[in-house]
């Protein structure tokens, strides 16, 4: 069993910053990929970005290219989501999730692929 706790989620203007964290409990951390998803009301739970286990292989939406970085540390069992010139429309409840055994890559952008979820983080961009 993995569990996961986000935090690091709050009220921010129009092109600021937020960095998000996960912390997995679990007696080890050799998942194969690591993932955020976000939701906003009304709509359904979208990818964010995936990370695999060796940090090597990273996968964004388009719409936070360049804007959003995600990284892993091992030793620490953590996963961190670097959100930088945040917008009104990246206002959601972000979710961090994990696939335990190797899949194909592309299979990453799905929510229905990863196995366990964190209860999620409020993000909230004023304008």
């Amino acid at each position: 069993q993995v569990q996961l706790v986000e935090s690091g989620g709050g009220l921010v203007q129009a092109g600021g910053s937020l960095r998000l964290s996960c912390a997995a409990s679990a007696r080890t951390f050799s998942t194969y990929a690591m993932g955020w998803f976000c939701q906003a009301p009304g709509k359904e739970r979208e990818f964010v970005a995936a990370i695999t286990w060796s940090g090597c292989n990273t996968y964004y939406a388009d719409s936070v290219k360049g804007r959003f970085t995600i990284s892993r540390d091992n030793a620490k069992k953590m996963v961190y989501l670097e959100m930088n010139s945040l917008k009104p429309e990246d206002t959601a409840v972000y979710y961090c999730t994990t696939k335990i055994s190797r899949v194909a890559s592309p299979l990453l952008r799905r929510r229905n692929t990863f196995d366990y979820w964190g209860q999620g983080t409020q993000v909230t961009v004023s304008s």
